[in-house]
Protein backbone atom coordinates (compact mmCIF):
# COMPACT_ATOMS: atom_id res chain seq x y z
CA UNK A 1 0.00 0.00 0.00
CA UNK A 2 1.14 3.51 -1.24
CA UNK A 3 0.71 6.60 1.00
CA UNK A 4 0.33 10.45 -0.19
CA UNK A 5 3.38 12.44 1.91
CA UNK A 6 0.66 14.55 4.28
CA UNK A 7 -0.29 10.35 5.22
CA UNK A 8 2.81 8.90 5.88
CA UNK A 9 3.91 12.09 8.03
CA UNK A 10 1.32 11.55 10.14
CA UNK A 11 1.96 7.62 10.42
CA UNK A 12 5.17 8.74 11.57
CA UNK A 13 3.63 11.44 14.23
CA UNK A 14 2.31 8.70 15.91
CA UNK A 15 5.05 6.33 15.91
CA UNK A 16 7.79 9.13 17.18
CA UNK A 17 4.88 10.17 19.78
CA UNK A 18 4.73 6.63 21.20
CA UNK A 19 8.36 6.16 20.83
CA UNK A 20 8.21 3.55 18.36
CA UNK A 21 10.63 5.09 15.53
CA UNK A 22 12.75 2.49 13.88
CA UNK A 23 16.41 3.11 13.39
CA UNK A 24 16.27 2.70 9.49
CA UNK A 25 13.73 3.83 7.15
CA UNK A 26 13.49 3.35 3.23
CA UNK A 27 11.35 6.18 1.49
CA UNK A 28 10.41 5.08 -2.17
CA UNK A 29 7.89 6.79 -4.78
CA UNK A 30 8.25 7.79 -8.23
CA UNK A 31 9.61 11.91 -9.34
CA UNK A 32 6.79 14.15 -7.49
CA UNK A 33 5.39 11.76 -5.07
CA UNK A 34 7.59 13.55 -2.17
CA UNK A 35 10.40 11.07 -1.29
CA UNK A 36 12.98 13.48 -0.31
CA UNK A 37 9.99 16.36 1.20
CA UNK A 38 9.14 13.36 3.64
CA UNK A 39 12.79 12.60 4.42
CA UNK A 40 13.21 15.89 5.56
CA UNK A 41 10.55 16.16 7.44
CA UNK A 42 11.01 12.86 9.45
CA UNK A 43 14.70 14.27 10.10
CA UNK A 44 13.46 17.04 11.46
CA UNK A 45 10.73 14.65 13.52
CA UNK A 46 13.69 13.11 15.13
CA UNK A 47 15.58 16.09 15.60
CA UNK A 48 12.79 17.58 17.75
CA UNK A 49 11.17 19.92 15.32
CA UNK A 50 13.80 21.48 13.35
CA UNK A 51 13.03 23.71 10.73
CA UNK A 52 15.83 23.21 8.33
CA UNK A 53 16.86 20.02 9.70
CA UNK A 54 19.07 19.28 7.41
CA UNK A 55 21.39 21.88 8.58
CA UNK A 56 21.93 20.33 12.33
CA UNK A 57 25.06 19.79 13.15
CA UNK A 58 24.48 15.83 14.02
CA UNK A 59 22.50 15.30 10.71
CA UNK A 60 24.74 14.38 8.23
CA UNK A 61 23.64 13.35 4.69
CA UNK A 62 24.90 11.70 1.21
CA UNK A 63 24.19 11.60 -2.48
CA UNK A 64 25.35 10.81 -5.37
CA UNK A 65 29.07 13.12 -6.27
CA UNK A 66 31.23 11.47 -8.60
CA UNK A 67 31.86 11.77 -12.37
CA UNK A 68 29.90 8.44 -12.57
CA UNK A 69 26.91 9.83 -10.68
CA UNK A 70 27.34 7.10 -8.43
CA UNK A 71 28.13 6.75 -3.81
CA UNK A 72 30.84 5.55 -3.24
CA UNK A 73 32.44 3.79 -0.24
CA UNK A 74 34.85 6.56 1.01
CA UNK A 75 30.94 8.74 1.53
CA UNK A 76 29.68 5.83 3.28
CA UNK A 77 33.21 5.26 5.68
CA UNK A 78 32.47 8.75 6.36
CA UNK A 79 29.18 8.85 7.29
CA UNK A 80 30.00 6.04 9.16
CA UNK A 81 32.15 7.68 11.05
CA UNK A 82 30.12 10.69 11.85
CA UNK A 83 27.65 8.41 13.13
CA UNK A 84 29.93 6.74 15.41
CA UNK A 85 31.14 10.08 16.90
CA UNK A 86 28.95 11.84 20.48
CA UNK A 87 26.42 13.61 19.40
CA UNK A 88 27.22 17.14 19.21
CA UNK A 89 24.25 17.92 20.98
CA UNK A 90 23.83 15.40 23.17
CA UNK A 91 20.42 13.88 21.62
CA UNK A 92 19.91 11.56 18.50
CA UNK A 93 21.97 11.54 15.36
CA UNK A 94 20.58 10.84 11.87
CA UNK A 95 22.07 9.46 8.81
CA UNK A 96 20.53 10.48 5.39
CA UNK A 97 21.09 8.39 2.12
CA UNK A 98 19.50 10.25 -1.22
CA UNK A 99 18.97 8.11 -4.44
CA UNK A 100 20.16 5.07 -2.42
CA UNK A 101 20.07 3.32 -5.49
CA UNK A 102 23.37 5.02 -6.60
CA UNK A 103 25.40 3.11 -4.11
CA UNK A 104 28.36 1.48 -5.97
CA UNK A 105 28.71 -2.34 -4.84
CA UNK A 106 31.30 -2.12 -2.38
CA UNK A 107 29.41 1.03 -0.69
CA UNK A 108 26.24 -0.75 -0.51
CA UNK A 109 27.83 -3.97 1.37
CA UNK A 110 29.95 -1.20 3.77
CA UNK A 111 26.56 0.17 4.63
CA UNK A 112 24.96 -3.27 5.04
CA UNK A 113 27.19 -3.47 8.00
CA UNK A 114 25.46 -0.06 9.57
CA UNK A 115 22.18 -1.66 8.94
CA UNK A 116 23.35 -4.36 10.48
CA UNK A 117 25.12 -2.88 13.57
CA UNK A 118 23.88 0.73 13.73
CA UNK A 119 25.65 3.21 16.08
CA UNK A 120 23.57 3.97 19.38
CA UNK A 121 20.91 6.69 19.19
CA UNK A 122 20.80 7.03 15.57
CA UNK A 123 18.70 6.64 12.67
CA UNK A 124 19.10 5.83 8.72
CA UNK A 125 16.92 7.07 5.98
CA UNK A 126 16.95 6.15 2.87
CA UNK A 127 15.43 8.24 -0.02
CA UNK A 128 15.02 5.63 -3.78
CA UNK A 129 12.96 6.00 -6.17
CA UNK A 130 13.98 2.53 -8.19
CA UNK A 131 14.44 0.52 -4.44
CA UNK A 132 15.18 -2.93 -6.55
CA UNK A 133 18.24 -1.55 -7.57
CA UNK A 134 19.52 -1.89 -3.52
CA UNK A 135 20.80 -5.21 -2.40
CA UNK A 136 18.13 -7.72 -0.61
CA UNK A 137 19.68 -7.56 2.39
CA UNK A 138 19.69 -3.58 3.23
CA UNK A 139 15.54 -3.65 1.75
CA UNK A 140 15.19 -6.36 4.66
CA UNK A 141 16.57 -4.27 7.26
CA UNK A 142 14.63 -1.15 6.61
CA UNK A 143 10.96 -0.03 7.04
CA UNK A 144 9.82 0.64 3.77
CA UNK A 145 7.12 3.79 3.38
CA UNK A 146 5.75 3.85 -0.33
CA UNK A 147 4.69 6.81 -1.11
CA UNK A 148 2.59 7.62 -4.36
CA UNK A 149 2.21 10.26 -6.99
CA UNK A 150 -1.12 12.45 -5.70
CA UNK A 151 -0.26 14.98 -9.21
CA UNK A 152 0.01 14.11 -12.40
CA UNK A 153 2.29 16.12 -14.70
CA UNK A 154 2.41 17.15 -18.11
CA UNK A 155 4.19 14.47 -20.39
CA UNK A 156 7.60 16.36 -22.14
CA UNK A 157 7.90 16.99 -25.00
CA UNK A 158 10.14 14.22 -25.69
CA UNK A 159 7.53 11.78 -23.54
CA UNK A 160 4.58 13.00 -25.95
CA UNK A 161 6.89 11.92 -29.02
CA UNK A 162 7.03 8.59 -27.58
CA UNK A 163 3.36 7.85 -26.39
CA UNK A 164 2.42 9.06 -29.68
CA UNK A 165 4.72 6.60 -30.76
CA UNK A 166 3.32 4.16 -29.37
CA UNK A 167 0.14 4.57 -30.50
CA UNK A 168 0.61 4.67 -33.94
CA UNK A 169 2.84 1.76 -33.30
CA UNK A 170 0.17 -0.46 -31.88
CA UNK A 171 -2.48 0.16 -34.01
CA UNK A 172 -1.25 -2.84 -36.36
CA UNK A 173 -2.43 -6.06 -34.50
CA UNK A 174 1.62 -7.97 -36.13
CA UNK A 175 4.58 -6.49 -36.45
CA UNK A 176 7.60 -8.09 -38.20
CA UNK A 177 11.39 -7.16 -37.47
CA UNK A 178 11.91 -4.14 -39.61
CA UNK A 179 8.77 -2.44 -38.03
CA UNK A 180 10.43 -3.03 -34.67
CA UNK A 181 13.54 -2.03 -35.40
CA UNK A 182 12.24 1.32 -37.13
CA UNK A 183 10.88 1.90 -33.95
CA UNK A 184 13.80 1.30 -31.61
CA UNK A 185 15.15 4.05 -34.27
CA UNK A 186 12.56 6.08 -33.91
CA UNK A 187 13.74 5.78 -29.81
CA UNK A 188 17.02 5.80 -29.95
CA UNK A 189 17.04 8.78 -32.50
CA UNK A 190 14.84 10.84 -29.22
CA UNK A 191 17.76 9.78 -26.86
CA UNK A 192 20.26 11.10 -28.94
CA UNK A 193 18.98 14.57 -29.53
CA UNK A 194 18.24 14.39 -25.63
CA UNK A 195 22.11 13.72 -25.15
CA UNK A 196 23.16 16.17 -27.42
CA UNK A 197 21.13 18.99 -25.55
CA UNK A 198 22.20 18.33 -22.57
CA UNK A 199 26.22 18.45 -23.92
CA UNK A 200 25.60 21.30 -25.65
CA UNK A 201 24.06 22.76 -22.73
CA UNK A 202 26.84 21.63 -20.33
CA UNK A 203 29.49 22.85 -22.88
CA UNK A 204 27.71 26.47 -23.54
CA UNK A 205 28.07 27.16 -19.47
CA UNK A 206 31.50 25.80 -19.05
CA UNK A 207 32.37 27.83 -22.20
CA UNK A 208 30.94 30.83 -19.95
CA UNK A 209 32.73 29.80 -17.03
CA UNK A 210 35.88 29.39 -18.21
CA UNK A 211 35.72 33.14 -19.66
CA UNK A 212 34.51 34.89 -16.60
CA UNK A 213 37.13 33.02 -14.60
CA UNK A 214 40.28 33.91 -17.20
CA UNK A 215 39.02 37.25 -16.94
CA UNK A 216 38.79 37.95 -13.25
CA UNK A 217 41.11 35.03 -11.52
CA UNK A 218 43.30 33.81 -12.89
CA UNK A 219 42.51 30.09 -12.02
CA UNK A 220 44.70 27.31 -13.44
CA UNK A 221 44.50 24.72 -15.77
CA UNK A 222 44.00 21.68 -13.49
CA UNK A 223 41.10 24.47 -11.89
CA UNK A 224 39.28 24.36 -14.59
CA UNK A 225 40.41 20.80 -16.13
CA UNK A 226 38.07 19.88 -12.73
CA UNK A 227 35.07 22.07 -13.95
CA UNK A 228 35.31 20.88 -17.27
CA UNK A 229 34.75 17.20 -16.06
CA UNK A 230 32.03 18.74 -13.51
CA UNK A 231 29.66 19.85 -16.62
CA UNK A 232 30.29 16.73 -18.49
CA UNK A 233 29.86 14.42 -15.57
CA UNK A 234 26.57 16.87 -14.71
CA UNK A 235 25.65 16.72 -18.23
CA UNK A 236 25.62 12.93 -18.70
CA UNK A 237 23.71 12.50 -15.68
CA UNK A 238 21.20 14.42 -17.10
CA UNK A 239 21.06 12.00 -20.00
CA UNK A 240 20.50 9.09 -17.82
CA UNK A 241 17.68 10.68 -15.69
CA UNK A 242 15.58 11.88 -19.24
CA UNK A 243 16.17 8.50 -20.35
CA UNK A 244 14.81 6.98 -17.39
CA UNK A 245 11.45 8.72 -17.62
CA UNK A 246 11.00 7.80 -21.41
CA UNK A 247 11.72 4.10 -20.17
CA UNK A 248 9.46 4.76 -17.09
CA UNK A 249 6.82 5.80 -20.39
CA UNK A 250 7.52 2.20 -21.91
CA UNK A 251 6.93 0.37 -18.28
CA UNK A 252 3.23 3.09 -17.69
CA UNK A 253 2.27 2.26 -20.65
CA UNK A 254 2.01 -1.93 -20.62
CA UNK A 255 1.14 -1.06 -17.28
CA UNK A 256 -1.91 0.31 -18.33
CA UNK A 257 -2.74 -2.80 -20.63
CA UNK A 258 -2.22 -5.07 -17.48
CA UNK A 259 -4.82 -2.48 -16.01
CA UNK A 260 -7.03 -2.51 -18.73
CA UNK A 261 -7.24 -6.58 -18.57
CA UNK A 262 -8.29 -6.27 -14.82
CA UNK A 263 -11.42 -3.46 -15.14
CA UNK A 264 -8.88 -0.99 -13.60
CA UNK A 265 -9.94 2.31 -13.82
CA UNK A 266 -6.92 4.21 -12.82
CA UNK A 267 -4.42 4.52 -15.56
CA UNK A 268 -1.24 6.37 -16.24
CA UNK A 269 -2.32 7.45 -19.06
CA UNK A 270 -6.18 7.70 -19.41
CA UNK A 271 -5.85 9.86 -22.16
CA UNK A 272 -4.89 6.61 -24.29
CA UNK A 273 -7.24 4.73 -22.72
CA UNK A 274 -8.46 3.26 -26.03
CA UNK A 275 -5.25 1.84 -27.57
CA UNK A 276 -4.32 0.25 -24.13
CA UNK A 277 -7.68 -1.50 -24.18
CA UNK A 278 -7.60 -2.39 -27.55
CA UNK A 279 -3.82 -3.81 -26.72
CA UNK A 280 -4.98 -5.51 -23.42
CA UNK A 281 -8.04 -7.15 -25.61
CA UNK A 282 -5.62 -9.11 -28.44
CA UNK A 283 -3.31 -10.16 -25.93
CA UNK A 284 -3.59 -12.79 -23.10
CA UNK A 285 -2.21 -12.36 -19.50
CA UNK A 286 1.11 -13.98 -19.67
CA UNK A 287 2.10 -12.19 -23.15
CA UNK A 288 1.24 -8.73 -21.29
CA UNK A 289 3.35 -10.09 -18.15
CA UNK A 290 6.31 -10.96 -20.42
CA UNK A 291 6.32 -7.51 -22.58
CA UNK A 292 6.01 -5.98 -19.02
CA UNK A 293 8.78 -7.38 -17.59
CA UNK A 294 11.39 -7.05 -20.88
CA UNK A 295 10.83 -3.26 -19.90
CA UNK A 296 11.40 -3.42 -16.34
CA UNK A 297 14.72 -5.47 -17.05
CA UNK A 298 15.52 -3.05 -20.02
CA UNK A 299 16.28 0.09 -17.34
CA UNK A 300 17.90 -2.52 -14.85
CA UNK A 301 20.20 -3.43 -17.89
CA UNK A 302 20.90 0.01 -18.48
CA UNK A 303 21.35 1.15 -14.89
CA UNK A 304 24.51 -1.57 -14.54
CA UNK A 305 25.81 -0.15 -17.89
CA UNK A 306 24.66 -2.28 -20.13
CA UNK A 307 25.33 -1.42 -23.75
CA UNK A 308 22.78 0.95 -24.38
CA UNK A 309 21.68 -0.03 -27.99
CA UNK A 310 22.21 -3.68 -28.16
CA UNK A 311 20.03 -3.24 -24.65
CA UNK A 312 17.10 -1.50 -26.20
CA UNK A 313 17.02 -3.68 -29.38
CA UNK A 314 16.78 -6.91 -27.32
CA UNK A 315 13.74 -5.20 -24.96
CA UNK A 316 12.14 -4.13 -28.34
CA UNK A 317 12.26 -7.39 -29.72
CA UNK A 318 10.23 -9.18 -26.88
CA UNK A 319 8.00 -6.10 -25.95
CA UNK A 320 7.11 -5.41 -29.93
CA UNK A 321 8.29 -7.79 -32.14
CA UNK A 322 4.81 -9.89 -32.27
Amino acid sequence: MAFTLSEALSLLEKAEAGSRLAHAYLITGPEGSGVRELAVSLCGLIMGGKIEPLKHSDVHTVEPESKSRRIVIEQIRNLEKELQMRSMRGGRKVGIIFDADRLQEQAANAFLKTLEEPPRNSHLILVSSLPDQLLETILSRCIEIPLRQVESREPSVRQKALLKMLRDFCKTERHDLSQTFLFVRELQRILAEAKSAFAGEGETQFKGERQMYRDTTGASSSWMDDREDYFKARSEARYRQERSALLQVLEQWWGDVLRQQNGSACLDYPEYAADTLALAGRLTLPDVLHRTTAMGRLRENLEFNVQEQLAIEVAFLEAFAA
